[in-house]
């Protein structure tokens, strides 16, 4: 019994498909807001003189191309595959959040370097329109927040979009508690001391990010479903005796793909499509694994490596 099969679930590309087109309303939205954002800042912080605002104007700036590239990532997922792009383009997301790691690790740089010259001669910095303006980049930053709230879970491209915009939010805040300290003790070197804090982290978000993107593009197994565990989990099946020519991967942050050669008991009482329904269950439900190609046989290859196995099959 050489049973090849091939099984692709495509569950609810509808529902996906008018979430995606949900998720680009708000992202246009949280687009627009960051751009308004950023031009407040970009005034106010050439007015006012103060660092900590330059640099959250900078963060800002970065935000409205790392929102773009997101909100167009989302677009292409939506695109169809093609012969020659056969998965989409989901592979787009990925590469999206490890650009925006990368703004960010380059941008976080940036301000350690400014904070250290203002911290090593402190200027005069006009408070009250530091002050307005940061509260007012903070109210824009919350909306947006409220915005995508809830969106970023299993979807790294959002999530680094989303980690921008939380750390545009502590930015403000440090702007604000700045600018309040500066106003009661007149200590200017505040301000460079929390475009340190800034810098920090956005730093932590972003090497956290990009990591994630870096395991990904190179076709490493999911973290929650490595190929040892999942081997293991599939031998404990009552039909399979063995699984090898195991290969798991991840599209995107949450599209995983499976491969792997499947060994039968040849005393089994099922048919072979109720064998692979069991095993695709089970992939599914314990590590949410819904696209696989499984080739069931009765006796291991010998052989080592697929091509030999499936020329021997076909």
């Amino acid at each position: 019994m050489h049973n090849h099969s091939h099984e692709h679930h495509h569950h609810g590309e509808a529902h996906e498909h008018s979430h995606q087109t949900h998720l680009q309303k708000k992202f246009k939205f949280a687009v627009l807001i960051t751009f308004c954002v950023f031009l407040g800042e970009l005034i106010g912080a050439l007015w006012s003189n103060s660092l900590a605002l330059l640099s959250d104007a900078a963060h800002v700036f970065s935000d409205v191309a790392s929102l773009l590239i997101s909100w167009l990532a989302i677009y292409l997922s939506t695109r169809p595959a093609t012969s020659s792009r056969t998965y989409g383009y989901h592979r787009a997301e990925v590469f999206a959040a490890f650009m925006n790691g990368l703004s960010l690790i380059v941008i976080s740089g940036w301000i350690f370097y400014q904070a250290y010259h203002r911290y090593m001669s402190p200027t005069e910095i006009k408070v009250t329109g530091m002050f307005i303006v940061a509260c007012l980049g903070f109210v824009g930053n919350l909306l947006i927040l409220w915005k995508l709230h809830g969106e970023s879970h299993g979807n790294l491209n959002v999530r680094s979009a989303v980690l921008h915009v939380i750390g545009d939010t502590l930015s403000s805040v440090a702007v604000v508690v700045g600018g309040a300290i500066i106003f009661w003790t007149g200590w200017y070197p505040i301000d460079a001391l929390l475009s340190f804090l800034i810098g920090g982290i956005i730093l932590v978000g972003a090497v956290n990010v990009t990591k994630e993107a870096v395991h990904i593009l190179l076709e490493n197994s999911p973290r929650n479903a490595d190929a040892d565990t999942v081997a293991t989990h599939l031998r404990s099946l009552e039909p399979v005796k063995d699984v090898h020519d195991l290969h798991i991967w991840s599209l995107c942050s949450n599209y995983c793909a499976l491969s792997a050669h499947v060994v039968v008991d040849e005393n089994t009482t099922l048919a072979p499509d109720r064998i692979l329904e069991q095993i695709n269950g089970e992939l599914q439900a314990q590590f949410g694994i819904s696209h696989t190609t499984l080739q069931l046989e009765q006796v291991a290859c010998e052989q080592a490596g697929n091509l030999l196995c499936n020329a021997q099959h076909s």
